[in-house]
């Protein structure tokens, strides 16, 4: 290498040089020496035409990403990504003109981004993605980096089929050369493929913003819809990761860079030759809170929040509670014109623990006040996750009063059930349904359904009961005979039955809102909240 970098002394204490000093230095050239190449931050570098030439004194130096603001054959530059083709180098270009009329600020939420993700850690990449349906066919792959193999799902497969319940596949699983973190949503695996260590839920919580991306964009997240809109998936997908970092995963920011199909749209596309994929940069990608795009204007302004809580338990034979905690989110939908700023306020948020929110609100409020201060999206987002843990704080919604008896001889047994509402504060329950896992020797099952209807899958052994909504004045009841197969003996242990369930405007938990205040805007939004309770994992034993 013909020259050497200067380099910073990270303990050493340095004064940046006033706005007369650096003119005096820029005009006269006095305090100032010229070299190819400078360390102007740990680790960051910042080199002329000369410097990125020399692809030696690059591996010399270490140097495992470029961002080059001279980008472009019209800049006369041979440095662009397919000189670095054969190095282990990421590179992001821009095409910068060397004027002074030329507007770099477009360009600096890139840059910075692209940066700081070099500096946090280079190693933490996400190299290829696969979308994997319930039969165990990918149906879709996308790589970032060098293109993976799909025998490396072979250990995912392996695992999805020693599981009892897809939701019981290990989330990451390590292979000789891989590591395979995924999530289960919608009916679909997201599975992806790291080749170092890196902290899971970074890949999780990516994972989880793919999935709600195309819930998002296409209403419904199914391998039939992803299939429909393959093109526009992988135009997502390139959005939102960079060369295997997460970048772009902000709705408000990938709506505008790549505009959402409709059926208008479309006939357009196809007429015109057009592209979905916007010619400008993003608004938000340019202001202090990108998640919301600027010059929003609607002509009815509202605020809708739905509070939805899920009760995760498990009841012993006696009815009595083994387990029970309540996983709730909070779900926005907020079209408001200019930019508001928004107070949400609950009547006992003390009950919440591990509280996760978007990164809208600002934490520092709800440490002190308990109140969700935040300047909101446009369109629908999640505002916030919450646990409660407290057993003693989780009302059980239902209770199942069931008898299962075997035979001693082996040839058979009896079923009865009975589902009822409880501490349910008034509200219906709807959408009940029971599955019950039966023992691999009953062969057929003969019951009597005095609401809804019952089905039996011999070949899972899985027998479902459809009640739909509870009556208090006449609880459903689901009785009758079992027939084992011929010389079976009698099951040692009784099998356990899971519950779905539906509350509309209640939240199990207690919480409830109190109010919603706007600053920032003279108008007066619409304002409304629900509250739904869905049974998780509700079990119980027989």
């Amino acid at each position: 290498m013909s020259h050497e970098a200067v380099r910073v002394d990270p303990d050493m204490e340095y004064l940046t040089p006033g706005v007369v000093d650096l003119e005096q230095m820029f005009w006269t050239g006095l305090g100032a020496t010229y070299t190819h190449c400078n360390q102007v931050w740990p680790n960051l570098y910042i080199g002329d035409k000369k410097t990125a030439l020399e692809k030696p004194g690059l591996v010399e130096m270490g140097v495992t990403h470029i961002i080059n603001a001279a980008e472009g054959t019209w800049n006369n530059v041979s440095t662009g990504a397919d000189y670095y083709r054969d190095m282990n180098i990421i590179y992001c270009g821009i095409e910068a003109d060397d004027t002074p009329t030329f507007n770099i600020s477009p360009y600096f939420y890139s840059a910075a981004n692209f940066i700081h993700q070099a500096l946090s850690d280079p190693d933490k990449m996400i190299h290829s993605l696969f979308l994997v349906n319930p039969s165990g066919d990918i149906f879709l792959e996308k790589h970032w980096k060098s293109v993976v193999s799909r025998s490396v799902c072979d250990y995912f497969l392996e695992a999805r089929e020693k599981a009892l319940d897809p939701e019981d596949v290990p989330p990451v699983i390590s292979t000789p050369h891989h590591y395979l973190i995924s999530i289960y949503r919608d009916k679909l695996f997201f599975l992806s493929v790291i080749q170092t260590e890196v902290p899971p839920l970074f890949v999780i919580e990516f994972l989880h913003r793919v999935a709600e991306m195309i819930q998002d964009y296409f209403g419904e997240c199914s391998e039939t819809v992803i299939k429909d809109n393959v093109v526009m998936v992988y135009e997502l997908l390139e959005e939102m990761l960079d060369n295997g970092f997460p970048l772009a995963t902000e709705s408000n920011v990938l709506k505008e860079m790549i505009r959402p199909p409709t059926i208008l749209r479309s006939v357009v596309n196809t007429l015109t030759g057009s592209s979905n994929v916007g010619d400008k940069l993003p608004t938000g990608q340019l202001s202090t809170i990108p998640w919301r795009r600027a010059g929003v204007k609607y002509t009815n302004n509202e605020a809708y929040f739905d509070v939805v809580e899920e009760i995760d338990a498990i009841l012993d034979r006696t009815g009595t509670t083994v387990f029970a905690e309540i996983q709730g989110v909070v779900e926005a939908c907020v079209k408001l014109s200019g930019m508001p700023d928004l107070t949400l306020s609950f009547m006992n948020p003390r009950l919440l623990d591990d509280v996760s929110f978007h990164p809208c609100v600002r934490y520092k409020r709800w440490e002190s006040e308990r109140v969700l201060s935040f300047i909101p999206p446009d369109g629908n987002f999640t505002l916030m996750t919450y646990h409660v843990n407290a057993q003693n704080l989780v009302a059980i919604p239902v209770y199942v009063k069931h008898s299962i008896n075997f035979f001693e001889s082996g040839s058979g047994g009896r079923l009865d059930l009975t589902v009822g509402p409880k501490q349910t504060m008034g509200k219906t329950v709807e959408g009940v349904l029971v599955t019950v896992h039966m023992p691999k020797t009953v062969l057929s099952v003969s019951l009597n359904a005095t609401q809804g209807s019952y089905t039996y899958d011999n070949a899972t052994k899985v027998l479902v009961w459809d009640i739909g909504k509870l009556n208090p004045q006449k609880l459903p009841n689901l009785r009758g005979s079992l027939s084992l197969q011929t010389g079976a003996p009698k099951p040692e242990e009784n099998p356990s039955l899971n519950i779905d369930l539906k509350i509309q405007q209640l939240a199990i938990s207690g919480l409830k809102v109190n109010r919603l205040d706007m600053f920032g805007e003279k108008y007066k939004p619409f304002k409304g909240v629900k509250y739904i309770t869905k049974a998780g994992k509700f079990q119980v034993r027989m």
